[in-house]
């Protein structure tokens, strides 16, 4: 029985899951988007495009894995080339990839590795080294991505039982964040700067520390959401029925904050909020989507901010890809910077187009993902024949291959380049080539 109710929840809360093909909502993408039909691969050239960038990957996915070492008892996820540490939303990214593959325990590692960190209050940094957790921003804890870790690599293989010793260590660290980042008059959730996000200089919040401005933010508030799913999934799965009840109370709630506080009805678009001011921060940015990746939002007002935004050449939708930010944004560039932050003001960053391309999915927009898997594979490919190896963002308007800088070489010479969550454009491609996508569902058996 509890079984059957939290599968309920889970339809009328959760993430909006089951894929949307029926005829009408083909038809409608179709008509508003007649522009992009110049754009589209045949199923030929995406095999094919498919096909290289898999062989590519063969070799270049094995860069980011590393042996145990020091504070990391386990098999530990990199990004590899500029990066050597392990990271939150990287390892996930990363670990979701080899799961596809049939390769779990990978996932399974990243979180046994993360949890090792959580400390009595349920704080865990979201970046460790082999010499031990690497505290960057103050006592604020790693992205909202764990419980969703834990919950696809047991889902995968097919055993919930290794969470039991550390169930409540996990439960700490949902709690932590709701006494650290939560605005309790919205219930909405808040970065304290920018890099906490990982989208390190997204315009649309502050990221600059000396810039005390809070924003409650689509895109903290969206992963925490599916959280909370995550973690009543996991309760569930180990017959703690109360929690998993709790966990979806609390994901229905989040839900309707992110709709009542964030939706932006007028513009058709989630945006931040000042906290203090109450007021909508009208920035089209990365961080917009992500409530689309969780289906958050209704179905009409999904496919609505997808055509205006997401799909127009005046706001996302580059010839390279979707960009991170609106060319009609005045703070938008493609400059080429790593450090002291990476560049989330325009450039098309694959992961961030992954990202996107879940949301198309679930909101029907099938003939336009064909764009995009031609798109970015076919740049990743031509990146591996120039480099033997990738970049973390690329020039929207150019193709051009960003950070890392050439001036970062190896001891052999050559550009260290980056890999990490990049590998899952193929997860793109062998959902529009075979009909396989890794959309991060969280379900119950």
């Amino acid at each position: 029985m509890k079984k059957f109710l939290l599968v309920i929840s889970l339809i009328i809360f959760s993430c909006n899951q089951t894929t949307v093909n029926n005829e009408k909502t083909k038809n409608v993408n179709s008509q508003m988007n007649k522009d992009l039909s110049i754009d589209l691969y045949d199923d030929d050239e995406l095999d094919k495009i498919y096909t290289q960038l898999s062989t590519h990957y063969k070799t270049l996915s094995q860069k980011v894995i590393q042996s145990p070492e020091g504070y990391l008892e386990y098999p530990y996820l990199i990004p590899a080339g500029f990066y050597k540490q392990m990271w939150d939303w990287d390892g996930f990214f990363i670990g979701n990839y080899f799961a596809s593959k049939g390769r779990p325990e990978y996932l399974k590692y990243w979180c046994l590795n993360l949890i090792k960190g959580i400390d009595s209050e349920g704080y865990v940094s979201g970046c460790a080294t082999t010499n031990g957790p690497r505290p960057i921003f103050g006592k604020f804890s790693m992205k909202p991505f764990l419980s969703q870790g834990v919950y696809l690599s047991s889902k995968k293989m097919n055993n919930f039982n290794w969470i039991i010793p550390f169930y409540e260590k996990i439960k700490r660290v949902l709690t932590y964040r709701e006494k650290t980042q939560r605005d309790n008059a919205t219930g909405l959730f808040y970065w304290d700067v920018a890099m906490q996000s990982g989208a390190d200089n997204n315009v649309a919040m502050n990221y600059f520390m000396e810039d005390k401005r809070k924003f409650l933010a689509p895109d903290i508030s969206a992963l925490q959401y599916k959280e909370y799913i995550a973690q009543a999934a996991i309760a569930d799965s180990l017959g703690y029925n109360e929690d998993a009840v709790i966990y979806i109370k609390k994901a229905k709630e989040l839900k309707e904050a992110i709709n009542k506080y964030l939706w932006n009805n007028k513009d058709q678009i989630y945006y931040t909020m000042n906290v203090e001011t109450r007021k909508h921060y009208k920035r089209v940015s990365y961080s917009s989507f992500v409530p689309l990746m969780m289906g958050i939002a209704e179905m009409n007002n999904g496919q609505a901010m997808i055509n205006k935004y997401l799909l127009s050449e005046n706001h996302m939708k580059a010839k390279y890809g979707f960009r991170t930010l609106s060319v009609e944004d005045p703070d938008y560039n493609n400059l080429n910077t790593i450090i002291p932050f990476s560049n989330w003001q325009g450039p098309v960053w694959p992961i961030a187009n992954y990202i996107y391309s879940i949301g198309m999915k679930k909101y029907g927009f099938n003939s336009e993902l064909k764009w995009l898997a031609g798109t970015i594979g076919t740049l990743l490919i031509n990146d591996i024949k120039k480099y033997n190896t990738m970049h973390e963002n690329y020039n929207a308007d150019t193709g051009a291959a960003l950070a890392p800088h050439d001036d970062y070489i190896d001891d052999k010479g050559n550009i260290v380049g980056f890999v990490g969550w990049n590998l899952c454009v193929e997860n793109i491609l062998n959902g529009v080539v075979n009909d396989k996508w890794m959309l991060l569902e969280v379900t119950t058996n």
